[in-house]
């Protein structure tokens, strides 16, 4: 499968830092992926540079001053997160389990079933810039509809990969969860991306895959106690979220972000998990439903509701 092999081949010159193609070419003979053990003719490793560049904005280089050694172009950006930390940490990942086969039952992963199907032919379409006759059921309708739409980026998000796409009909853009869709057909229409479109601002605002413009962005603050900060301190909940507050027992998070149901649902959950307690200061709205919602679970196990 090509994907794996653009990613073999980033992930095999970032971590030789500089490298000649020669030594891709004996490394590439010696890789699991390659059953037949064929060589790596020049043309193809070129044809997959190129493509390594439009699908991912990867550049491979080539210092020619210094013995034709082939290098990522800002390769530091690699420490920063995004598609490109994940594609390298995934192959890593898969790779060494490849090669250490008796280690395969003692390493667990989480299932991801909607990018099983569908997520390879949508960062198809997206490097291609055609858009997708799409039949999608969603879980408010009863029925499936069938409709065309571009697609600008794809995330995970909870176990699930969605595809913000637009509208080809209405030119508004919407967010498709992969395991509602029934059907998948890249069509030969074509499609430009917006130059202003901004995958990472389109999201900065949201917990997750909810952006909903009529809820605003708002400071929302916590205070937390127990074991449970500490959870919340080594895992953000948002990039916004900063701890202005420490005490011998508790501790004060703040977050800008949209206070939309999915936030809400897992500020829920962290308070299911302490072990002491988790109050929501501000603001007030939010500190209301969050307390309306404890006095109905408490009625409802009380057996008054």
């Amino acid at each position: 499968m090509l994907f794996n092999r653009y990613v073999w081949l980033v992930d095999t010159i970032y971590r030789a830092g500089r490298i000649s193609f020669e030594e891709i070419n004996e490394r590439w003979q010696r890789s699991s992926l390659n059953e037949t053990g064929e060589e790596l003719p020049l043309k193809t490793f070129h044809n997959h540079k190129n493509a390594i560049q439009q699908m991912f904005d990867i550049n491979i280089e080539c210092d020619r001053k210094g013995g034709y050694l082939y290098y990522i172009e800002h390769a530091e950006d690699m420490e920063r997160g995004g598609v490109r930390t994940w594609l390298l940490n995934t192959f890593a990942v898969n790779h060494l389990i490849n090669e250490s086969h008796h280690l395969k039952r003692r390493i667990l992963f989480e299932e991801i079933p909607s990018g099983q199907r569908f997520l390879t032919q949508i960062i198809e379409t997206m490097r291609d810039n055609r858009t997708l006759e799409m039949t999608y059921q969603s879980f408010w309708n009863d029925t499936p509809r069938t409709f065309e739409v571009a697609p600008y980026c794809v995330k995970v998000f909870r176990q699930r990969w969605y595809v913000v796409a637009c509208s080809t009909s209405d030119d508004r853009l919407r967010i498709y969860a992969l395991d509602r869709i029934r059907e998948l057909r890249t069509s030969e229409h074509r499609f430009v991306l917006p130059e202003d479109f901004d995958p990472q601002a389109y999201f900065a605002d949201s917990f997750g895959v909810v952006v909903d413009g009529i809820c605003k962005p708002e400071r929302i603050r916590v205070r937390v106690s127990g074991i449970q900060r500490q959870y919340i301190r080594t895992l953000p909940l948002h990039a916004s979220q900063q701890e202005t507050e420490i005490t011998d027992d508790s501790s004060l998070f703040e977050f800008y972000l949209r206070p939309t149901l999915d936030f809400q649902q897992e500020l829920l959950s962290q308070a299911a998990n302490t072990d002491e307690w988790f109050e929501v200061l501000e603001p007030a709205w939010l500190r209301d439903q969050m307390k309306q919602v404890g006095i109905n679970l408490l009625e409802a196990h009380n057996g008054t509701l």
